[in-house]
Formats: C-alpha cells, structure tokens, sequence
C-alpha cells in the first residue's frame, strides 16, 4: 500500500487502526509477532507509510477482533485512504453519530459556517432541535432523545480553545421552530453566546436580496497541522472537499458574506428587535 497523504479518508483511517490495535491491550511489538511481522511493518502501517497488502491487513483486523461493521468500513478506507474528498452516503437519514466529522471538529481551531435557514446547529437549544427532528422524514420516534444528545455533545467543542464565526441569514431567525415561548428562548440562547470572546455572529439582512450564499448551507474548517477542509450535508450524505479550488471557492463566498453582513453589535441589535 503506497503512502497515503493527508486526507479527511486517510485520518479516520489511521484513527480507527490505531483504535483497534490497542483494543488488544497487547503493545505493538506483541501484535506484530503474533502476525509474524517486523515491529517496523506496523509502525508504517499507523504512521501511514503503508507497506502492508489487503490480506495482511484483514489478518491485523481479526487479530483485533474487529466488529463486522466496522471491518467493512476499515476495509473501504484502505483501499481509498488516499483520494482527496469524501461523499458519504447513507441508506437512511444522516447517522445519529457524525463520527468523521465530530473527530475533525474536536481539532478545529477555527470554524466558519453560514446558514440559511435556521440557527446554526452549534447554538442551538435542546427545545429548539427537537422539533425540527420531529418533523424529518424516516426518523423514528425513539432516537430522537439520542439525536437530540448527540448534537449537544457536539457542543462541547465552544469551550473556548477555538474560534467560531457563524453567518446567519435573518430569514433563519424568523422562523418561530418549536411555539413561541422555544423559539424566544433560542433567540435569547443565541444573544448569551454572541457575546462569548470566541464566538462571532453575523447576520445577513433580508433587505440585501440576492447575496453568495444562495446556493446553500456550508462550514468551513481550519486547522493547525492540517489542511482546511469545506463540510456541507442533506438529508442523507455529508460531503467532505479539501482540494484547493472547493476551499478557495468557499472562502470567496465567506468573504462576499462578510461584506453584507452586519457586524456582530449590529447582529446583536437586530436580533434583540427580532424578539422583542
């Protein structure tokens, strides 16, 4: 297997091999005799250097006792580590665990998103996401408490160590998800976290008409030690770009954003008229 670069595929990849080879609770000098390996043979393998065939890394994955799912999964990165770009598909909705996405929002240091819709999924309440779940097609009644978790675990990434800028069109504010009284409450939700030091909201005014963002919902990643990526989704897909030409192009459409936008004193402003 040739050296796989750094992609959203390769990460997971090299995670999750890591993850299962230290399930065994042997070191990695007891794994790779156990396979009849030379210690260096595993080493490339988690270090991404390759050097492995498909059947010796079936044969380190039965080894780990890797769960039918997850070897299936595993199977399919190593054959694909090394493309740039990830469309995942799902049979059904979106799962209730976005697991690449979540390991790459745990190692963001800066997040730009823009949003069309509704309140960014980062600030919003536990009474505003559950309605919205109620209404989704083919989500079954029973794991929308989960979804509803899931989604606030995820929050847990605005604890300060990064910085967040989120794009909102007024439009999405408007929108009273859940009654009056959850929809009043996420506005004053999202007032309380537009003054946090690490979290910038910019609203889009309506009055603008045509703007960049038209064309739909996006987040832009930025990272220390790896390239930026550009994240978007649907119903039934996440859809991960990181070649050069998506993320340029949806920096240009963050930069004509925040030349509408108003600035976040002015966001604020009108988002406390919009309630009040």
């Amino acid at each position: 297997m040739p050296v796989r670069a750094s992609t959203v595929r390769g990460r997971e990849f090299a995670a999750l091999v890591r993850a299962a080879v230290d399930s065994t609770g042997m070191s990695h000098r007891a794994v790779a005799e156990v396979l009849g390996w030379d210690p260096q043979k595993l080493s490339d393998l988690l270090t991404g250097k390759g050097g492995v065939t498909e059947l010796d890394f079936a044969r380190l994955l039965g080894l780990c006792r890797v769960k039918e799912e997850e070897f299936d999964h595993l199977m399919t990165l190593f054959k694909m580590s090394r493309e740039k770009g990830w469309w995942q598909h799902y049979q059904g909705v979106l799962p209730i665990k976005m697991r690449t996405l979540v390991e790459h929002e745990a190692v963001v240091s800066e997040l730009y998103s823009w949003h069309l819709t509704l309140v960014p999924g980062l600030l919003q309440t536990p009474d505003y996401m559950r309605p919205l779940y109620e209404v989704w097609p083919k989500i079954e009644a029973k794991d929308i408490a989960l979804r509803v978790e899931a989604r606030v675990a995820r929050q847990q990434i605005l604890d300060g160590t990064r910085k967040f800028f989120f794009y909102v069109h007024e439009q999405a504010l408007m929108l009273p998800v859940g009654g009056e009284a959850v929809w009043r409450d996420q506005m004053h939700h999202l007032l309380r976290m537009s003054v946090r030091p690490n979290i910038t909201v910019l609203v889009v005014p309506t009055l603008i008409g045509a703007h960049a963002g038209v064309m739909g919902e996006f987040s832009l990643m930025k990272f220390k030690k790896i390239p930026s990526i550009v994240y978007t989704d649907t119903m039934n897909s996440g859809i991960f770009m990181e070649d050069k030409a998506s993320v340029d192009l949806y920096t240009d459409i963050l930069k004509s954003l925040a030349g509408v936008a108003l600035d976040a004193e002015q966001s604020r402003r009108l988002i406390t008229g919009i309630v009040s």
